[in-house]
């Protein structure tokens, strides 16, 4: 088997995957010849072009909505591609939004959407898939954290909690599920060019950076690839991966 067709043969689930670092995502697993299954919410004609691109190279991949907020709709979501596909290898939790605002002016509302769509989302997939992982003793679990998460960010602490919970997630889960060969790990962007960073003052952020730039989604897909990738990433799990150009060095 030739190192770009490392997953043939496996089905991989990436929520979020219409556009930005999911589409990405999307896109780097469908050339290791894995079937795409590509989330999406309020996109379908978005979803459907990540869809098309993913056939016009060869691949197979299909679309599927569901609101990762709403626990039925995830396990809808998931009965729709065990029935079609059989099995789940992988499982992106990249799903996210954020609703910025100071803490003394932040509404209720505006916290908890945030908290229901980043972390809950991300428990309701995880546990949905947990137990077709379990029947195959095999699986990947790769969760989209944030360096918000690690170094907090003023002005968005619902965003950095809910992705600092993942990070939690990710250890227990990882814990949980290791002794039946199921790998749980997160990986956390730095500032990404994408929709979600395009009102952001790019000087002030880039100066932080050692690298001096934004990343690109493809610079996060590469290490999703890679830790989705069997046997390559087999022996870690509950690990960190910060793809940030430097902005934080443990």
């Amino acid at each position: 088997m030739t190192e770009s067709k490392l997953l043939e043969g496996k089905t991989a689930l990436i929520t979020g995957a219409s556009r930005g670092i999911g589409k990405a995502i999307a896109l780097a697993l469908a050339e290791t010849g894995a079937e795409i299954i590509v989330n999406y919410s309020q996109s379908p004609d978005k979803a459907e072009s990540v869809v098309e691109s993913i056939q016009a190279n060869g691949g197979n991949a299909y679309s599927v909505k569901a609101n990762i907020a709403e626990e039925s709709s995830v396990n809808e979501m998931i009965n729709i591609v065990l029935e079609r596909s059989k099995r789940i290898d992988v499982l992106v939790n990249n799903a996210g939004i954020t609703k910025d605002g100071l803490l003394m002016r932040m509404k209720t509302e505006d916290w908890q959407a945030v908290l229901n769509l980043n972390l809950n989302g991300a428990f309701f997939c995880t546990r949905g898939v947990a137990r077709q992982m379990l029947k195959q003793k095999q699986g990947r679990i790769i969760n989209i954290s944030s360096v918000v998460g690690l170094m907090g960010n003023a002005g968005q602490t619902n965003y950095a909690a809910s992705k600092a919970g993942l990070i939690g997630l990710t250890k227990s889960t990882a814990k949980e599920f290791a002794s039946r060969g199921i790998t749980v790990n997160s990986v956390t962007p730095g500032f990404i060019s994408t929709d979600m960073t395009k009102e952001i003052n790019n000087d002030a952020i880039i100066s932080a950076i050692p690298l001096g730039r934004l990343g690109k989604p493809e610079d996060v897909a590469g290490t999703v690839r890679f830790l989705a990738s069997d046997p390559a990433a087999a022996y870690i799990t509950g690990q960190t991966f910060n793809v940030d150009g430097g902005m934080i060095m443990n």
